[in-house]
């Protein structure tokens, strides 16, 4: 059984339905403090910078996208954006 897709398939999957991304009231409130973010369009800015991403795999029911030093999950099937949070760069910069 495949729980991983290809990167490339993944990326392009998600990409190409930025549009229909959205989050919860929770969802949102839990990004922007997770990101220290004051934006009050969540959702835009998320598509923005999913749309610049570093890289994106999907695993299992989700999408998880890395851009600017945060990583997004997603929701697969309702392309929900579940949460994101900053990485830590590897190195300990």
């Amino acid at each position: 059984m495949q729980t991983q897709l290809n990167t490339i398939d993944a990326k392009r999957e998600l990409l190409t339905n930025l549009d229909k991304l959205s989050t919860t009231e929770l969802g949102e409130v839990r990004i922007k403090r997770n990101l220290n973010l004051t934006t009050d369009d969540i959702v835009e800015w998320c598509k923005a910078k999913i749309e610049k991403s570093d890289s994106i795999i999907r695993k299992g029911k989700n999408f998880y996208a890395v851009s600017d030093g945060a990583e997004f999950t997603i929701n697969a099937g309702t392309y929900t954006i579940i949460t994101a949070h900053a990485v830590k760069s590897e190195g300990g910069s």
